[in-house]
Parts: C-alpha cells; structure tokens; sequence
C-alpha cells in the first residue's frame, strides 16, 4: 500500500511573521533615541502598541500552525486529512464526483489549482486548495490518478452566483 503525505505550507506564516517584526524593529529604530550611549524606546507612542498587537498576533498564528502540524495523506484508498489533534478519513469509494479545475477568486501561493469533491449522502463540497501544500504538482499528479477512478463533476460556477431579476 502506497502513501504519499504533503505537509501544510506555512511560508505566508513566516512571511507574515518577519515582515511585521521587521517594520517594528524599524520603526523602534527611528523613533528611539540614543542618549549617552544608550537607546531608549519610546513606550508613549499609540502607535508602538498597534504594531507590538500585530507582531503578537502573527507570531501566534505562526506557532499555532506549527503546533497543529496539518497535512494530507494519499493512500491507494482513502484521503486522510492530519493534524495533530483530529484525523479525519474520506475513502475514495465515497467521492460521488470530482472536479480538478481552477477557483478564479481566490489565488493561493501563486497557484489557481483547486481539487473540488462530493461525498455520498453528504450536501458540503470538500475543497482542496493545491497550493497550500507543499510539493503541489506531485499533490495534482496524485488527485488526477484518483479522479480517473470517480465520476467526473459537472462544470460550475464556484463563487458568486446570479442572482434572477425581479
């Protein structure tokens, strides 16, 4: 039995994370002042308190998506979605359709590829964004492997619907 496990990216949480610590340290740096040899930050500053909430907020959603350490298991039969806490299991016999296609509104990590099924008895649509995992082309080659053994899905409009004039 072959498994194959793509970790969740967290690049935007890095990202997010160093630029707000950089543009606080940065601003830490011009409005400070160096009195005898020695830098005194300025606490009375409205706006140093926004941007330490901004570090602390980045920086725990950073460390929570570390702790949760989610990823997506492939194997010959199922779909397994991982994270520390929860494992969740989809077996490919269940998936009543499948769509491989493109999500125009929403592009992630450069990527529009998005990997749309139905699950018998069940109304929710389960969406897979591709790029918010890691070794995202391997991730595609496997869901197509998987998508020749399941109905194909009609073409839709995912996102906003028209709405029928009165």
């Amino acid at each position: 039995m072959q498994q194959k496990t793509f970790k969740y990216k967290l690049d935007f949480y890095y990202q997010q994370a160093l630029s707000y610590l950089l543009v606080f340290l940065l601003y830490a740096g011009i409005k400070g002042s160096f009195f005898e040899d020695q830098f005194h930050f300025v606490f009375k500053d409205p706006l140093v308190y926004i941007m330490m909430f901004f570090v602390v907020i980045a920086l725990g959603s950073l460390v929570l998506n570390l702790y949760r350490n989610r990823r997506l298991v492939i194997t010959d039969d199922r779909l397994m979605f991982q994270s520390r806490d929860r494992e969740r299991e989809i077996m490919i016999s269940e998936i009543e359709w499948m769509h491989i296609g493109r999500e125009m509104l929403v592009q992630t990590a450069g990527h529009f590829q998005l990997i749309i099924f139905k699950m018998k008895g069940r109304k929710r649509l389960f969406r897979i964004r591709v790029g918010r995992y890691e070794r995202d082309r391997e991730l595609v080659v496997e869901m197509e492997r998987i998508a020749q053994h399941v109905p194909k899905g009609k073409r839709r409009r995912f996102g906003m619907r028209r709405r029928k004039g009165i």
